[in-house]
């Protein structure tokens, strides 16, 4: 459990998917966002849930808000996320970057 003040930044995306989309093939597609997010500076985790609306809710923990902004501005200009990209619903998109509190694992 961390509960001291901590630089960890949390990246939280709510989103809802493209009419039609399957939400199997979303999930599927999503490994490469894991992949990517693996390979960049900073990372620390990745959840991805949804919920029975279908409102999505991705959270990323990066070491910081530098990392996590790096990453953001990169995930739409990597052709392998095509399929996870084009099935979100782009005016759904909420993106919110907040610091962790606390973490319990």
């Amino acid at each position: 459990m961390t509960d001291t003040p901590t630089s960890r930044t949390v990246e939280t995306v709510l989103f809802k998917l493209v009419p039609g989309a399957d939400p199997q093939a979303f999930r599927d597609a999503s490994a490469g966002v894991t992949r990517f997010v693996q390979q960049r500076p900073g990372f620390i985790a990745r959840r991805l849930s949804h919920t029975e609306d279908g409102t999505w809710i991705e959270h990323i923990e990066w070491a910081g808000l530098a990392e996590a902004q790096a990453a953001a501005a990169e995930i739409g200009k990597d052709p392998s996320l095509a399929e996870f990209m084009k099935a979100i619903d782009g005016p759904s998109v909420q993106l919110f970057h907040s610091t962790l509190a606390i973490s319990v694992n």
